[in-house]
């Protein structure tokens, strides 16, 4: 995003602009109450990342416009980011200016950072790390009190861990969550204890057992479990699975069960037309599931996996993509109606819209 786009003094009337935009793509499918979800105009992003730009003595960060990768631009100040990162940002680069060791070569920063006050450095390099290196981005993490990950060709130098842990409060409930340097978190922190919150009211309405496909950390799945007699959630990442289930550990949420299974295994395991260790069929049948939840990635619901939540009664779906939920959407149509929408502004200042929906069968 270029930083020209970020006016805070506007984003009511940009979020406006953007949530009838929005409410339009749907109004053939559904016609009742669009929750919308305002972010922070400022401060809002708990990651970042920067080239860095060596001009003589001076050091400074970089981006690219979209479409224009070979014209960079100078960042001194980014407002979007959470205000640890924009504190960091100077704070970085003066610290590595006038050592040799921690600037030669280094050509990427990623900021990683958490309501819960963690913070994640990873210094990335065009050249190999030695001991040297390793001495001092330890003073380093000490200065900045933060924990510094160094990145180089076939090496990845973890100085005290590779994660951090966030906590989010979901209706007076604190979580903890741990979010793995390089994996996917939801950038936007606060909006996305909005969004978890959201999904919570709907299953809270919903008896029996809850599928879970496409669970990641287990960002929604922890809260999701006190709706729930079971949960069985699924998920292809192992990154991700460890992540989950080190998180349901930390929280205490004894009815998780996590499948490492793709939603098109998953479907075929429900189907019976496939046999897995990973979820027996003996295991599978003791859920009553009367609903599902989805957070599909970009492309939304493949063939399958749309045939088959359209047997559970409830559908919640949390979308990254408009349109392919509305592609969905039509397709659910025959055997649900939609009950209630909402847009979250995860990324103030785009096109990008975060979007749910809660579907009950007709």
């Amino acid at each position: 995003m270029p930083t020209s786009a970020v006016a805070p003094e506007n984003y009511d009337a940009l979020l406006e602009e953007k949530a009838k935009s929005v409410q339009a793509m749907f109004n053939t499918l559904y016609q009742g109450e669009f929750d919308i979800i305002p972010s922070q105009p400022t401060g809002f992003r708990m990651r970042a990342e920067f080239k860095v730009w060596h001009q003589g003595d001076d050091l400074y960060y970089v981006m690219y416009k979209k479409g224009e990768p070979k014209k960079p631009y100078r960042v001194d100040e980014f407002l979007i980011a959470d205000q640890q990162i924009q504190s960091l940002m100077p704070a970085l680069l003066s610290a590595v200016k006038d050592k040799p060791t921690l600037r030669k070569k280094l050509f990427q920063v990623e900021f990683l950072t958490t309501l819960s006050g963690q913070k994640l450095i990873t210094l990335i390099y065009h050249r190999q790390l030695d001991d040297k290196w390793i001495e001092e981005a330890k003073a380093l993490e000490a200065q900045l009190d933060v924990m510094v990950i160094g990145r180089a060709r076939k090496q990845h130098i973890v100085l005290t861990q590779d994660y951090v842990e966030e906590e989010l409060t979901i209706f007076d409930e604190r979580y903890t969550y741990k979010q793995i340097e390089g994996g996917f978190t939801q950038p936007n922190a606060k909006v996305n204890q909005q969004m978890i919150m959201w999904a919570c009211d709907r299953a809270n309405s919903i008896e029996g057992d809850l599928l879970e496909l496409y669970c990641g950390n287990g960002n929604f799945t922890l809260p999701l479990s006190k709706c729930a007699n079971k949960v069985l959630a699924t998920e292809i990442s192992k990154t991700s699975v460890r992540a989950a289930e080190y998180n349901i550990e930390k929280n205490e949420c004894t009815n998780i069960r996590v499948a490492r299974l793709s939603s098109e295994e998953f479907t075929d395991v429900s189907n019976k037309t496939k046999e897995t260790r990973r979820l027996p069929q003996e295991e599978l049948a003791t859920y009553n599931f009367s609903s599902v939840f989805v957070d599909p990635p970009r492309a939304g619901l493949d063939d399958g996996t749309r045939d088959l939540v359209s047997n559970y009664d409830h559908i919640i779906y949390i979308s990254c993509n408009p349109e392919t939920l509305k592609r969905d959407l039509e397709s659910l149509s025959g055997t649900h109606e939609i009950q209630r929408m909402a847009m979250f502004d995860q990324f103030p200042y785009t096109d990008h819209a975060e979007c749910g929906a809660f579907l009950k069968r007709r």
